[in-house]
């Protein structure tokens, strides 16, 4: 698959990212990262971008702890331009140190395919095995 892989807005960092781009090649994926601190309009345009490339999926990092915050705002925002493509977010969500299901839930109400709280690699090479049999991945929560 090719995957765009992106930090949000609030979020500098990019070890994370680097992690996942490399974790996401190694399961034979192409991977466009584009970094750390993304405003929702740049994720958007990168999503709906025409031709070869074209994202089957976008992969949203946070490790600052405004994850669910800003997922909402990117989610969103994907969602308004009219795509459809699956999208999925994981990391450190929340700054209270402990998943927030009642977060994680407005996540998937605005259009998150699938939310790996505490950055669950193991769920999200599952989640990306289902997508890539061409079956029908159902809403994850792990």
């Amino acid at each position: 698959m090719d995957i765009l892989l992106s930090g949000t807005a609030s979020d500098s960092h990019t070890w994370n990212l680097v992690y996942l781009q490399l974790f996401l090649e190694e399961l034979g994926h192409r991977v466009h990262n584009l970094g750390p601190c993304v405003p929702d309009d740049l994720l958007t345009g990168a999503c709906a971008a025409a031709g070869p490339g074209r994202p089957d999926l976008v992969v949203i990092s946070s490790v600052n702890g405004h994850g669910y915050r800003d997922g909402l705002g990117a989610v969103r925002a994907v969602r308004r331009a009219g795509l459809t493509l699956p999208v999925v977010i994981g990391g450190k969500l929340g700054v209270a140190g402990v998943a927030d299901p009642e977060q994680r839930g407005r996540l998937l109400d605005a259009g998150c395919d699938a939310v790996f709280d505490d950055g669950n690699v193991a769920a999200l090479r599952d989640y990306l095995t289902t997508l890539a049999v061409g079956r029908s991945a159902p809403r994850a929560v792990a």
